[in-house]
């Protein structure tokens, strides 16, 4: 399942909302892709908020930009439901990757995600290209990696919501896939 939107637009409390649905006792547990940042004082509130939002018996794996690897079987995280937030801070892990090794790096998300295929897994995305076009190459290719990452996500995932303004919507019964042109 896919949850994705701009930033601030309520992404994080709707995948929580829609894990409060699994049956009682299902194990969770939250997968942070974001580094700590011990010294940014308005990174350390977001993650507070965070924390005080999950319930208290979810489990927590920080991973970085190691989130294929965290996946992949044999690591601790099979037969539990996953809310992996978010895909934002996997890309900018990834950044220093040329073309080539980003998509090999995007295919073994892409794989490991359908690996999980019989568990509920959530992702949390951004949706990053909706603003001013970035005027550094990093912010450029920031963009352009979530979008292709997004786009690629969701033709995977089971559910699509689009989350912005404190509203989600249900892509996956509202609208119909744009037709890939292979490039």
């Amino acid at each position: 399942m896919l949850v994705c939107g701009p930033s601030r637009g309520g992404k994080s409390a709707w995948a929580e909302h829609l894990l409060a649905a699994l049956p009682p006792g299902t194990p969770v547990t939250y997968v942070a892709t974001g580094g700590l940042h011990p010294d940014d004082a308005e990174w350390q509130e977001r993650l507070r908020l965070h924390r005080q939002r999950r319930p208290a018996h979810w489990g927590l794996r920080e991973v970085g930009g190691d989130l294929a690897e965290a996946l992949a079987p044999g690591r601790g995280l099979e037969g539990q439901a996953l809310l992996i937030d978010a895909l934002g801070s996997w890309v900018a892990a990834h950044l220093d990757l040329d073309g080539p090794a980003w998509r090999h790096e995007l295919g073994r998300l892409l794989d490991a995600l359908k690996g999980r295929r019989d568990r509920f897994t959530l992702l949390v995305a951004e949706e990053v290209g909706w603003g001013v076009v970035p005027p550094t190459r990093i912010g450029g290719c920031f963009r352009d990696r979530c979008g292709e990452a997004v786009g690629l996500l969701a033709e995977q995932a089971s559910e699509h919501w689009l989350v912005l303004a404190g509203r989600a919507l249900p892509l996956h019964r509202l609208a119909l896939a744009v037709p890939r042109a292979d490039v």
